[in-house]
């Protein structure tokens, strides 16, 4: 862990709320869950921001806290090799950890319709750092595979059962 690119994060966050008019500090966290593992970079919104200026910067399905989660990511990475790049997850007022919670269960929920029915099953609507959050996930699952598939804004996340090594069903004879 590199604590200087993380006390970095916070101070780059700072800033760029301040300019933007919304004025909170930030504070960090080592996040390893089974979803995720990452630097929260967590917004305290309880003193200084107002239930308006919260809702504005969580967006439609959480859609402008993953732009500026996006930047975050993108900005503080810039001109590091991969390995020296850290995950950054943007949180403000428990909204990472409520959708978090409602990816699990999709997921546990596509993985049953799965190995029931035996078929592909693709889940509808997320944005692409929740598909990552899906693919993770679902990775500590031996039977099962994901892909995505599509292109933005409608790339979808799909689940299937895995395939064994060298098979793909574009290759099967029952593709």
């Amino acid at each position: 862990m590199d604590e200087q690119q993380v006390q970095d994060g916070q101070k780059w966050l700072v800033k760029f709320l301040q300019l933007s008019g919304l004025p909170t500090l930030v504070h960090s966290q080592l996040n390893q869950s089974e979803m995720d593992e990452s630097f929260w970079l967590i917004l305290d919104a309880d003193q200084t921001l107002t239930p308006a200026q919260v809702e504005a910067l969580i967006g439609a399905q959480g859609a402008a806290l993953d732009a500026l989660q996006y930047l975050a990511n993108t900005t503080l990475n810039m001109g590091r090799g991969e390995s020296e790049q850290l995950a950054f997850t943007l949180e403000l007022n428990g909204y990472r950890v409520r959708r978090q919670a409602e990816l699990k269960e999709l997921s546990d929920l596509a993985a049953q319709k799965v190995r029931e029915t035996q078929e592909e099953y693709e889940m509808l609507a997320l944005s692409s750092p929740e598909r990552r959050l899906v693919h993770t996930y679902l990775k500590s699952f031996d039977d099962l595979d994901t892909y995505s598939r599509g292109r933005e804004p409608d790339r979808r996340l799909v689940v299937r059962l895995a395939q064994p090594h060298g098979i793909h069903p574009s290759e099967s004879e029952f593709a």
